[in-house]
């Protein structure tokens, strides 16, 4: 077997890059690499202060809605108080009620009680005669 050599065909040169062309290309990549720095340090900083006045808005909604916890409790307690000492009054209405028409009872059947009496005496006098 005979080797076969490969003819190699020449490739067309190729340039070199200039200089110039790598400074701008790395100061452009420097200046933007800048600036994304910069504007990252903004947003965190935003982020942050964000977070903390978040953070602040937490705290003081709690305080609220602990001040409103606290006047609602102390609101109810005053009701439940006014509750209380009308239901009481009203037992009392209830029995000086009831009181009225336990007397009121006993006056008619005392009077009745009379009127009876009164009644068996003339009939019974009437017959005598």
């Amino acid at each position: 077997m005979a080797s076969v050599k490969k003819s190699t065909s020449r490739k067309a040169p190729t340039r070199k890059k200039s200089a110039t062309k790598k400074k701008k290309s790395a100061s452009k990549s420097k200046d933007a690499a800048k600036k994304r720095q910069a504007l990252t340090k903004k947003l965190r900083d935003d982020l942050k202060a964000t977070k903390d006045t978040l953070k602040s808005a937490k705290i003081a909604a709690r305080e609220e809605l602990k001040l409103a916890k606290e006047s609602a409790k102390a609101e109810i307690d005053l009701l439940n108080e006014q509750l209380k000492s009308a239901l009481k009054r009203e037992m009392a209405l209830l029995k000086l009620g009831e009181q009225k028409a336990k007397l009121m009872l006993a006056a008619g059947e005392r009077w009745e009680k009379t009127q009876l009496s009164k009644i068996k005496k003339m009939t019974t006098k009437k017959r005598r005669k």
